[in-house]
């Protein structure tokens, strides 16, 4: 299993960025390079415990659909999603945030990850998507940084 952790220090109080990482269509917007957009459950606003969105995406030129739900809630400090449909043999996102400065966020994004196929997932995980996901992520999170 493959394990990351990124922070990201935002010039926002952390319900807004809280709130802006279960946003859809803030999440949409972060991720344009891959033209990734919502096609089911909460497509549009803010997720919630215990709902889902499923996201179609553009990587390595393959188009794949990821379907997850809010597992854990503690608003404006942390929760997580979970993959419920999608490449990954295990996906899990925990998302904390904490005071930072003076009205900041330092917000930090711990991921947990493994493709299938056994071996062969193992080396695409070594390979390529230990790199790969961290600057997804790093991206997503400087979009949001200079959007807050």
């Amino acid at each position: 299993m493959s394990h990351f952790e990124i922070t990201t220090v935002v010039a926002a109080p952390p319900r807004q960025v809280f709130d802006a990482c279960l946003d859809v269509e803030a999440h949409t917007r972060s991720m344009a390079s891959s033209r990734e957009h919502a096609v089911d459950g909460v497509t549009q606003g803010k997720l919630a415990l215990g709902e889902m969105v499923t996201f179609q995406a553009r990587h390595f030129g393959l188009t794949w659909r990821l379907t997850a739900r809010i597992t854990s809630w503690d608003p404006p400090h942390s929760f997580v999603d979970e993959q419920e449909a999608g490449p990954f043999q295990y996906w899990r996102h925990a998302h904390h945030f904490a005071p930072h400065g003076q009205g900041g966020t330092l917000m930090t994004d711990v991921i947990d990850f493994a493709s299938p196929l056994g071996p062969l997932g193992r080396l695409a995980d070594a390979t390529v998507l230990n790199r790969y996901m961290p600057r997804l992520i790093r991206s997503r999170n400087a979009y949001l940084a200079a959007t807050l």
